[in-house]
């Protein structure tokens, strides 16, 4: 411990911001960097001074948010804060700027990266020259886009959506039809109440008859000038949904409708005027996976907006638990606060820690991505580019899942830890946990997209074994499978807490747990087809303690091994060190325990002692680190404004802040307008039915 001046104002929480042993400015610095965290507070300081931004304590009706979020969505575009010149010059700042849309409110995020990124931004990277002035059109707010392609009875499977886009040489025009209502396109967010364009995905059928597929099209719904329907499309809103409720999402149907030849993307295929088809790609599956590049995209983006997520549980769960005082010692009057309870600071720290490693993950992953996305603007053609997109394509098929899963259980943990007041609307903790559970679910369900990274994997070790190629990928998160023998021979080796809190043990054990699973799932696979199972049958069935958890250890082992290396960095500050240590040490422990089973299956582990020494290493990490939460947590929140959470605010007064809340809040100190109805009595057994006897 080592006092220090604080930025914040003195408060409850003093008490634990003295206890920390680093400085949580300094972390902050380490974390963003000066320019990430100049971007971030000109975004935040210029929300809270816009009166647009400020939100009621009253929650909106369903008609009044979406004008709200629509609004605030213009508002975005006259700020402008990301300039296209400036986005290619420092594309880190869009991961930034999605983090601070995104810890202000979801919805408006989903509002303006649906319209920029998955329409605007699809036009740009799909389309060619001619289609430049419908993407300007896009960024100048002169048109309103969605991204139209699950329909009510198809989702994960792309391949069998079912709206068609015939093409007519005479007039030079697709027709887009939806043959019934099964085909309706749903679930379209911005496609409810305000977009006035599509991205249409459909089947491409030439003159001759031959189905080339899926196809993404631009395709007018509205009006830009009175939004209302175009003939030939009917277009609604879905109503109400669990969550993200300032998002219009909709639903839309085509009788005939005609567009433009050119409104056809062409970058993965084309239709001459005559009716020929022409595509650079010899092999579809290549031509499918670039039609659908999109999505790779967005769920780079889906693991940003969950680790936001967990930037947002967690300050408010850890701030109340060091300021809520409950019971104490037997004969003591003094009560004391509820993260000193074991069972409080073990059910919160691991997913603090995990915030940590997750949003280490997050920030180098999206690198990755623009890394992903220089080589195609630029025209690389080459192997390692090619491999590339695989590797990132895996590695977002998994994380997505594990950020997504892992903020929906930490929302949850929080929300219990606090209590009753967890449950209180305005602390925010209901919401968070609403509005992140989608992430589960759209741009691939976690269940179902898991298997593109086990297939990822084991077509890797397929080489490998049958061909002699080595496993060897760009970012090298699969090169230690070459080592697959030798890790196969080490066993847990810690005999002690103190070696068992060494990050390096749980990397070590992920290895092995990794090298165990492949080869598991691969017999697997080969024992369900030597059952007269074809592919698919065999990978159906080779899913659920194989394939599955190949995928999610997967993930795990990498956010684990790049939070590892960051904190082993000779660059790290000494100071901040010995805390992000512990941090690292806690998330693997924490998530290899979740193995154990499997690890005792393979024989990593014998005996009693491993499973003693990995629980009581994570008791040791939480009980260390509940002194350091505060200021861990002070490090990753945002601005109180951005938080918006009274039990969560950074000046810890939890009962003042949620007392002002509470008598606040329309008609809280009137009577009900019914309240008649409560004076006039009713008459008891007036409307009981009289026996017939």
């Amino acid at each position: 411990m080592f006092l220090k001046k604080s930025s914040f104002s003195p408060g409850p929480l003093d008490e634990y911001r003295q206890k920390s042993s680093f400085d949580s400015k300094k972390m902050k610095l380490f974390l963003e960097g000066e320019e990430r965290l100049a971007f971030k507070d000109y975004i935040f300081k210029t929300l809270e001074s816009d009166p647009i931004f400020t939100k009621d304590l009253d929650r909106p009706s369903l008609e009044k948010y979406r004008e709200q979020t629509f609004l605030r969505s213009k508002r975005l575009f006259e700020y402008d804060f990301l300039p296209e010149d400036e986005l290619m010059e420092n594309p880190w700042k869009a991961n930034t700027y999605i983090e601070c849309l995104a810890m202000y409110d979801l919805s408006l995020l989903g509002k303006y990266q649906l319209n920029v990124q998955m329409f605007g931004g699809t036009i740009s990277r799909s389309g060619s020259k001619h289609h430049a002035e419908i993407a300007k059109q896009c960024y100048n707010f002169e048109i309103f886009g969605c991204f139209a392609l699950t329909e009510l009875s198809h989702g994960s499977n792309t391949k069998a959506m079912r709206t068609t886009a015939h093409y007519d040489p005479k007039t030079q025009e697709f027709i887009l039809n939806t043959p019934d209502f099964e085909a309706v396109k749903i679930w379209s967010g911005n496609l409810g109440k305000t977009a006035t364009h599509a991205m249409v995905y459909a089947q491409l059928y030439t003159p001759d008859g031959i189905c080339h597929g899926l196809h993404s099209f631009i395709v007018p719904v509205r009006d830009p000038k009175t939004l209302h329907a175009l003939p030939g499309v009917m277009v609604g809103d879905m109503g109400h949904k669990l969550g993200m409720n300032g998002l219009d999402n909709g639903f839309a149907a085509f009788n005939k409708f005609r567009i433009p030849r050119d409104y056809l993307l062409n970058k993965t295929g084309d239709v001459t005027p005559e009716g020929k088809y022409v595509t650079p790609y010899k092999d579809v599956s290549q031509k499918f996976g670039a039609t659908l590049g999109a999505l790779s995209g967005g769920r780079v983006g889906i693991t940003t907006m969950c680790m936001c997520n967990l930037k947002l549980c967690m300050p408010i769960a850890i701030r109340y638990s060091c300021v809520r005082k409950q019971f104490g010692p037997p004969n003591s009057d003094q009560e004391i606060p509820v993260i000193e309870y074991q069972l409080q600071n073990w059910r919160l720290m691991p997913f603090l820690a995990a915030t940590y490693a997750l949003h280490h993950f997050s920030n180098s992953f999206f690198e990755d991505f623009v890394m992903l996305q220089t080589g195609l603007i630029m025209g690389d053609k080459s192997e390692r580019q090619a491999e590339l997109g695989k590797e990132i394509h895996a590695l977002s098929c998994a994380s997505k899942p594990l950020a997504s899963w892992t903020a929906r259980d930490a929302i949850q943990e929080c929300r219990e830890a606090c209590g009753g007041h967890g449950y209180f609307s305005v602390n925010r903790l209901g919401d968070l946990r609403d509005d992140n559970d989608p992430n589960c679910t759209y741009e691939g369900d976690n269940n179902v997209i898991l298997q593109q990274t086990s297939n990822y994997l084991l077509a890797k070790l397929k080489d490998f074994q049958y061909n002699g190629i080595e496993f060897d990928s760009p970012l090298k998160t699969v090169n230690f499978f070459n080592n697959m023998k030798v890790i196969m021979e080490t066993r847990f080796s810690a005999s002690n807490v103190n070696q068992c809190v060494d990050p390096r043990v749980s990397v070590d054990a992920y290895t092995w747990l990794l090298c165990y699973l492949l080869k598991e799932s691969s017999n697997k696979l080969d024992q369900q087809r030597s059952m007269g199972k074809d592919d698919f049958e065999a990978r159906n069935d080779s899913q659920p303690y194989f394939c599955r958890t190949l995928a999610i250890a997967f993930i795990e082992h990498t956010v684990l091994s790049r939070f590892h290396d960051l904190v082993t960095d000779e660059d790290t500050p000494s100071d901040l060190k010995p805390v992000l240590v512990k941090l690292c040490a806690l998330y693997g422990l924490w998530s290899i325990e979740k193995h154990l089973i499997t690890l005792y299956q393979g024989g990593f582990i014998t005996g009693g002692r491993p499973a003693s020494l990995i629980r009581s290493s994570i008791i040791k990490l939480c009980a260390e680190l509940k002194s350091e939460a505060v200021a861990l947590v002070d490090a990753i929140a945002p601005s109180d404004f951005i938080l918006n959470s009274p039990i969560g605010h950074s000046n810890g007064e939890i009962y003042k802040n949620l007392y002002g809340a509470m008598i606040q809040g329309k008609n809280a100190l009137e009577r009900p307008q019914w309240w008649r109805d409560f004076v006039n009595k009713p008459v008891i057994g007036a409307l009981k039915k009289k026996s017939k006897l």
